[in-house]
């Protein structure tokens, strides 16, 4: 796969719609062409104490953020008729299908591909697991800054780039 866009959401708190960053990685004929992270308020707004722990952030960083469809307006041109790509896709898939049900947004059926479940069938045993810092470490990538939307896409484009 040469033609993608990686992406990745940080959530607030357990509930799938409360994306409160974005980060995506556009990927065409092989080659990085644009990286772009966003902060969003997120729906429901507050963030739990297990959320701020991974990421780190809190309502302080987000309050005065625009929303979710905002920001979506903004990126939608830069991933036209491109493929999604994820580190655990099933997650990514839920958090957009469910910000884009609070919204009242059509959701088109986007196309994702899953670098975690890639990485169980390339490697196998061979890591000792597949999170995301594990597989992008074995495709020569080393993720410094994980739980950071923009780091975490850069990471899965790489990894799609060895593997998928």
């Amino acid at each position: 796969m040469r033609d993608f866009v990686a992406i990745d959401f940080e959530t607030a708190n357990s509930d799938p719609s409360s994306i409160c960053s974005v980060g995506i990685v556009v990927v065409r004929d092989g080659r990085v062409q644009q990286r772009v992270h966003r902060l969003v308020r997120p729906v429901p707004n507050y963030y739990s104490f297990h959320n701020t722990r991974v990421h780190g952030m809190t309502r302080k960083d987000t309050d005065f953020q625009v929303g979710f469809p905002m920001v979506w307006r903004e990126l939608q041109p830069l991933f036209v008729g491109l493929p999604f790509v994820a580190h655990n896709a099933p997650f990514e898939q839920r958090c957009l299908r469910a910000v884009h049900d609070v919204y009242n947004m059509p959701y088109p059926e986007y196309t994702f591909h899953c670098t975690c479940q890639t990485s169980r069938k390339v490697f196998g045993k061979e890591l000792p697991n597949h999170r995301l810092p594990t597989v992008a470490l074995a495709c020569g990538y080393e993720l410094a800054t994980h739980h950071h939307a923009l780091a975490d896409a850069e990471a899965c484009a790489a990894i799609a780039l060895k593997i998928l």
